[in-house]
């Protein structure tokens, strides 16, 4: 979730950071309003995007999911997964969790929120009950007494009584253009993303560039009636007083008639700079190969999106672990031999698997992106399945002989402690990269320290070139009391 708010946020920024430096200036008014509605939107939207096609061709980096480890504080034991599954490069902001203090801020703020915008309603509701409502063509006019007020909100125009008949006009003018726009409702988008997204303060900067924008777009149409001098005598000769509400029109706003003035003054833009808008086409290509070779890791204990993709259940996997133990072992008594036949006719038949078996690919993804796997030092000259699991058990004794499991005495640690592992064996073998996430820091420590000391390996190939292979090993220390 954190991962996900965050691309929002980088995207919306992105997207800000064009409009304001390629867009914002242009006279290309209704185009600038599409951008600034649709892109809020894309941000929301791009992060689920996932283009096999890009994740096939464009990752220099392999992360491989390495066997869960158990380790007890008083034996120590290994479980191995049935196989090392292979995907693309993944976050590590995916192991950080939201704490609960955090979702209930986010719900208080929502509902602070809400309340300011249901107050705000009911703002404009009591003004248009104390003021005196006429009917004028396809809009209602409210009349305002003592005040020089001038704003719209939907289909509602709302003046002054203390205006003089000809700025009355001008506004009329002009507020009419918000109504037939439909502009409210551009304000009361971005007013509802303020409610959900409130911690974003770009939502804000956005609802301030389409309530200029409207503005302009307004100018733009009312000066094509009027006349243009009297029109910025009107706009320079008073500063209306109205209750700021951030989504209804007002006609005068003293922080945009400044700008509104130069945008009236400047002529139109030629329509060779509507090429500008082309600008999404590489900025949003670059979201979506971000996006599509960026998955989150699963740090639960459920089944994830990768037992599903691969067809096997928590229970098959745990099954095909041990039965590759017994297997590695050697040597079975018959106990263990009966017990393997009948581990042997699970896998095979896979009951507990949720998903139709006809529908499963047989050899799932482990290693099927790449041509050559890192090999251990000794794992050389051997087959691939080989290489894998003398890579697998390497990895795994060094890490269980390492693991200094007194420290759970020294930090009065109990029951089970799962530590999240991601480290990264380059292009040249060596081990690096290594970041750790886990209930104690102690812990996270001694896993970066362990993982450190692994020996330099042969690298990884893809397409005859060295890799770099990132590896996501989950660790769970048993502290038996």
């Amino acid at each position: 979730m954190l991962h996900y708010i965050i691309q929002i946020l980088a995207f919306q920024l992105l997207f800000l950071i064009v409009y304001d430096v390629f867009l914002k200036k242009e006279t290309f008014f209704n185009w600038n309003r599409v951008y600034l509605l649709a892109t809020p939107v894309l941000s929301f939207i791009l992060p689920f995007i996932k283009i096999n096609a890009i994740q096939e061709n464009i990752p220099e980096e392999y992360i491989i999911q390495l066997p869960e480890l158990l380790i007890s504080g008083n034996t120590t034991k290994e479980i191995l997964l049935p196989e090392i599954v292979l995907g693309s490069s993944q976050s590590f902001f995916t192991f950080l969790t939201v704490p609960v203090v955090w979702q209930y801020s986010w719900y208080l703020g929502v509902v602070i929120s809400a309340l300011l915008f249901v107050y705000k309603i009911f703002t404009i509701i009591k003004l248009k009950r104390t003021g005196t409502k006429t009917r004028v063509h396809n809009f209602n006019l409210v009349s305002l007494p003592n005040t020089n007020a001038a704003f719209s909100f939907f289909n509602t125009i709302f003046l002054g009584a203390t205006l003089s008949e000809t700025k009355k006009t001008n506004i009329l003018l002009h507020e009419k253009v918000h109504v037939k726009e439909y502009h409210s409702l551009d304000l009361i988008f971005f007013e509802l993303l303020r409610i959900t997204m409130w911690f974003n303060p770009l939502v804000y900067v956005y609802q301030k560039r389409i309530a200029m924008l409207q503005e302009y777009i307004a100018d733009a149409k009312a000066i094509a009636e009027v006349n243009k001098k009297e029109y910025y005598q009107d706009l320079l000769s008073q500063i209306f007083q109205t209750d700021k509400i951030s989504f209804i029109n007002t006609f005068f706003n003293h922080s945009l008639i400044k700008n509104r003035i130069v945008m009236l003054r400047k002529s139109k833009s030629k329509k060779i700079f509507q090429l500008k808008y082309l600008l999404l086409v590489p900025v949003v290509s670059i979201m979506l190969v971000y996006t599509s070779c960026t998955q989150e890791i699963e740090a639960q204990n459920g089944p994830s999106s990768k037992d599903l993709a691969t067809g096997k259940s928590p229970l098959i996997q745990k099954i095909e672990a041990v039965k590759h133990q017994i297997e590695i072992q050697g040597n079975v008594t018959p106990e263990e031999e009966k017990a393997l036949k009948v581990l042997a006719f699970l896998v095979s038949n896979d009951i507990s698997n949720p998903i139709h078996k006809e529908n499963r690919n047989p050899e799932g993804l482990p290693f099927s992106k790449i041509e050559k796997v890192p090999v251990y030092p000794g794992c050389e000259n051997q087959s691939l399945e080989e290489t894998k699991k003398c890579f697998m058990n390497n990895i795994q004794q060094a890490v269980l002989k390492e693991f200094n499991v007194a420290i759970a005495d020294k930090h009065n640690l109990s029951g089970k402690q799962k530590i999240y592992v991601r480290f990264k064996i380059d292009n040249t073998g060596k081990i690096g990269s290594v970041q750790a996430r886990g209930p104690h820091k102690a812990l996270e420590e001694e896993a970066i320290r362990v993982v450190k000391s692994l020996p330099k390996m042969i690298p990884g190939q893809q397409d005859g070139v060295d890799v770099g292979v990132l590896f996501s090993l989950p660790i769970v220390f048993e502290i038996k009391e």
